[in-house]
């Protein structure tokens, strides 16, 4: 019997909408249970229909930076709001947008506004394509870039294989134009590009991964793999939707000191609205249309609403650099507050943590790779997740995903979910 309103939705959406959610993590298929059906979100807390109060450490999978809700990207909003929502039409706020990119970014010298991470990631490898006159690509495995076809792959059974789709509707055609190398081995790399010498147009990474798990490049990986790219005249791209402002300032290659020569984001730069953007060299970005041949289009990109909250976010950061420390301060009392807990209980788990996103791994084993990552028990995650949701912690509802730690959240808030975690540690 369906006892509360959330199930009750959840039972009628799955008759509507593809699981009964619009991104499948939502469904809570892999932690098991029914999802929780949000009404509002204030600073560290979101509320479901049934009016459970939870912290929130997804914030949105990342862009909510400064909490829910914040006044001053709410006052964006309701100022742009007044004079339209969409015109089809270029406006002034988009070029103060890419202005303040450009200036917060070193490696940025053009940007195009898009509408989602999946769309700037498609839109950066066909820029690469272009310039290049090349039409292979490596990724990482373990490392996501939305769902374009090309990068819903994965590795084959050796590492000078093509990639195989890990999805139906993905055809063997698209894969055999993906390569796959291993995460933080460089020596995957060069055996790819050895073996496709002259082909390969990009690299795409996440230089601080997010999507298995929060695992960082090594210093030495992440510099031997900037030389390469220019050795052999391939776009290095680095995937900072997630991590673009997030991490740092300037995102994960402020942290890493290695600038890519295309960069894709999306959250934080649309202030919690529907985003996306990439850029990078002048000239490579020149290649896009209507500079030059390379076709890419959105009616919707630029929209108005999504940039004056976006201009409010960057704007807040730039006048606040002091947030990072803030942050930092934060994200670290969590960790090592959990570290503590799992020392008094007696659990041997990893945690990894880059800035104000971190992740918990249910694995004795140091993580620094997809191999490694895997190795987590999911089916422990799940029953640690249900026991955390149940003393008002929102944690991600899937082992590979990251948790975002907010300006907003407090000390009693922090103190609150390190308890938790003690009394969730002692249920498992």
């Amino acid at each position: 019997m369906l006892t509360s309103k959330s199930e009750k939705l959840f039972e009628e959406a799955k008759n509507y909408i593809p699981g009964g959610v619009n991104s499948p993590v939502r469904a809570f298929k892999s932690v098991g249970g029914t999802p929780r059906f949000i009404v509002k979100g204030n600073g560290s807390k979101i509320y479901d229909v049934d009016g459970n109060e939870y912290i929130d450490y997804i914030g949105s999978w990342g862009p909510h930076l400064f909490g829910h809700n914040p006044e001053f990207i709410t006052a964006a909003l309701l100022k742009a709001i007044e004079n339209g929502t969409s015109f089809g039409a270029p406006t002034e706020i988009e070029v103060e947008m890419a202005k303040l990119i450009s200036e917060l970014v070193p490696s940025i010298e053009m940007v195009r506004m898009v509408n989602s991470g999946t769309e700037a990631t498609m839109s950066a490898i066909r820029a690469a394509r272009g310039f290049t006159g090349r039409e292979k690509i490596i990724k990482f495995e373990g490392c996501y870039h939305g769902h374009g076809d090309f990068f819903l792959i994965k590795a084959g059974s050796g590492a000078l294989t093509f990639g195989v789709p890990t999805s139906p509707g993905v055809t063997k055609k698209n894969a055999a134009d993906t390569l796959v190398a291993d995460f933080n081995d460089i020596n995957s790399v060069k055996r790819l590009v050895q073996e496709n010498q002259g082909e390969i147009a990009a690299i795409i990474i996440e230089a601080v991964v997010g999507n298995m798990g929060t695992v960082r490049a090594n210093d030495s990986f992440i510099k031997e793999l900037r030389s390469i790219c220019t050795e052999e005249n391939i776009v290095l791209i680095f995937d900072e939707v997630m991590t673009g402002f997030r991490v740092a300032k300037g995102g994960a290659q402020e942290i890493l000191g290695v600038q890519p020569d295309l960069t894709t984001f999306g959250k934080i730069i649309g202030g919690g609205l529907p985003v996306g953007a990439y850029g990078g060299r002048k000239e490579i970005m020149q290649v896009i249309s209507p500079s030059g041949p390379v076709y890419q289009a959105g009616t919707l990109s630029g929209n108005p609403l999504a940039m004056n909250a976006g201009f409010a976010a960057l704007n807040h950061i730039k006048n606040h650099p002091e947030i990072y420390q803030t942050l930092e301060e934060k994200s670290s009392y969590l960790e090592n507050g959990i570290k503590e807990v799992m020392k008094s209980t007696g659990k041997n788990f990893q945690i990894n943590r880059v800035g104000s996103m971190m992740t918990l791994f249910f694995t004795s084993e140091p993580v620094a790779d997809y191999n490694a990552a895997i190795k987590s028990d999911t089916k422990l995650y799940g029953k640690f997740f249900h026991e955390m949701l149940n003393r008002g912690i929102y944690l991600p509802p899937a082992q590979f995903e990251a948790f975002f730690v907010s300006t907003a959240h407090t000390k009693e808030d922090l103190d609150k979910t390190i308890r938790a975690a003690e009394e969730s540690f002692r249920s498992l």
